[in-house]
């Protein structure tokens, strides 16, 4: 089946002529597709037939609950809890791993919600969903009388006890019908967009997470021929939005522009990614789930990388490809020397979008194929996690420049190259941390206008302030800002350890000289799984 490419950047998100594959059909409406990152399945409702079923490659389709109180949107929270809204209860609900579950918010002003329809999740743990009439409609829900006389936008804020009312973020008559929303990948914004109203807004996030600045960010969005409304709606890594439309999903540029169409033999109701590389996007049709392979992963979600990990997963994935590969890559290194783990800190050094990721303001220099060939987000978040283990300082330092570059000065290639591909703006998608390396409450986060990791940050006063003697130096790129800061950090007095596949750059050539020749002298080169047995 092709699919319509409005504008070419379509076929850098999805292939026109990919495949739609149907992974299971004969079920009544489906909705709230999401993936659980650690046992690798898919959950969806099946919302008029009152049951939660899960598909997985192995099984296909089996029934996970019944009756699920006529269960819409969901996702997890950062610790794997799924979050599901209810069309039976008027409720948002959380089911704990065991099975258990717990009513989070039923009311507002006393009265009950109409009837919760689609969830996400902010980083900082706050809850969103929408709140549209559906659930109080024969065969979606349960009818009976509304208590509400407008359709909003909720918030449970981060410190929200079970069973306190929600917060109204979003002017109380503004939608008709509130369904789809979700966040872009910095968090600054969010899309809502409005089934009956057929468009899309987009908001500023304040402070105190409500919604401001209302814009119409897509209108139109329907088709006299072709069956489907917007419904639910994701951002991907670069903050493109897919909402679900007539025929299919149409895709959105982050300004707003029609960028392309997927078509699906059937309604579409919901989407979301998933899959091992998370580069299967899962859609919820009438009576069927259909999949589909893209180029572009989602944007990072809390549950993603969740706090519920356990470490031996992430050590073991580490382990493989890393020290095994190192002689195959033609690179020197050594086992790791013990450390202690109250005078050592984990350093993450520009792993940001627009460093080493698809759509970055450097991609084509091809570091983020390198990236992949390094296996560096997967070892970055394994050493992250044993740091914080041990009680380790994890320090994130980040290139952060202000709009427009003002002051930077341009006597060098690298900040020419900075100012005139726009990179690393305050505020953006390219200046943020590569999915799944944002830091936890606990981690420090360093700016910086320096190649290395000293000159322009707070680095040294928070390393010297803790006693630490020791860095574990990661990033990208190997040879610039890894180099440079180790080269530094060796002249300052500290010990440096650099594990190689935790760093990446343009190409392994780049990566082999300044591992083999620029750091040998400097630092303890080494691997992730040395590292990690290290500090055992």
């Amino acid at each position: 089946m092709g699919h319509t490419v409005v504008d070419p950047k379509f076929t850098d998100l999805v292939d026109e002529h990919a495949a739609v594959e149907r992974i299971g059909t004969g079920f009544v409406f489906t909705e709230g597709p999401i993936w659980h990152p650690v046992d690798q399945y898919l959950l969806f409702s099946d919302m008029p037939g009152d049951v939660r079923r899960k598909w997985t490659r192995q099984s296909g389709v089996t029934e996970q609950l019944r009756p699920s109180n006529k269960g819409n949107g969901m996702t997890y929270d950062a610790e794997l809890n799924l979050l599901v809204c209810e069309h039976a209860t008027s409720s948002v609900a959380r089911f704990r791993p065991d099975g258990s579950r717990e009513l989070l918010a039923s009311h507002f002003e006393g009265q009950e919600l109409n009837s919760p329809n689609d969830i996400v999740v902010k980083s900082d743990g706050a809850i969103y969903f929408t709140d549209p009439t559906y659930g109080r409609l024969e065969h979606f829900g349960v009818p009976r009388p509304l208590q509400l006389g407008f359709q909003g936008v909720y918030m449970l804020p981060p410190d929200h006890k079970p069973g306190d009312e929600a917060v109204l973020v979003s002017d109380r008559y503004m939608f008709t019908q509130p369904n789809g929303l979700c966040f872009s990948p910095c968090e600054r914004w969010m899309w809502v967009n409005d089934t009956e109203q057929a468009n899309i807004r987009m908001f500023d996030v304040g402070g105190d997470g409500r919604l401001k600045n209302s814009r119409m960010f897509a209108s139109g969005i329907k088709d006299s021929v072709k069956a489907g409304v917007p419904d639910g709606m994701k951002a991907d890594a670069n903050g493109n939005v897919w909402v679900t439309a007539p025929g299919g999903v149409w895709v959105y540029s982050f300004e707003g522009m029609l960028i392309g169409k997927i078509e699906v033999p059937e309604m579409v109701a919901n989407l979301h990614w998933g899959g091992e590389d998370w580069q299967t996007l899962f859609m919820c049709a009438c009576t069927s789930v259909y999949t589909i392979k893209t180029k572009i992963r989602p944007r990072s979600e809390p549950f993603m990388s969740p706090k519920t990990v356990q470490s031996s997963s992430l050590e073991q994935a580490a382990n493989v490809g890393s020290s095994v590969n190192a002689s195959s890559k033609g690179l020197q290194i050594a086992a790791c020397p013990v450390l202690d783990p109250k005078k050592t800190a984990l350093l993450i050094q520009d792993l940001q979008n627009d460093v080493m990721m698809d759509g970055g303001a450097f991609a084509e220099t091809g570091s983020p194929q390198h990236a992949r060939d390094q296996n560096v987000v997967s070892n970055a978040i394994a050493l992250a996690e044993a740091a914080r283990r041990n009680g380790m300082p994890v320090i994130h330092i980040w290139m952060v420049c202000e709009p427009g570059h003002p002051l930077l000065s341009q006597h060098a290639p690298l900040f020419q190259g900075l100012k005139g591909e726009n990179a690393l703006v305050r505020g953006t998608w390219g200046v943020a941390p590569v999915p799944g390396l944002e830091p936890r409450p606990e981690d420090l986060v360093c700016e910086k206008m320096s190649m290395s990791g000293w000159e322009t940050s707070r680095l040294e006063s928070y390393l010297n302030h803790a006693g630490i003697d020791t860095i574990i130096n990661t990033g990208s790129w190997t040879n610039m800002s890894v180099e440079h800061t180790a080269r530094t950090a060796a002249d300052k007095g500290f010990q440096v350890i650099v594990p190689e596949d935790a760093c990446s750059t343009m190409n392994a050539d780049w990566h082999r000289a300044s591992i083999n020749f620029g750091m040998q002298n400097v630092a303890n080169v080494t691997d992730t799984a040395s590292v990690i047995a290290a500090l055992r």
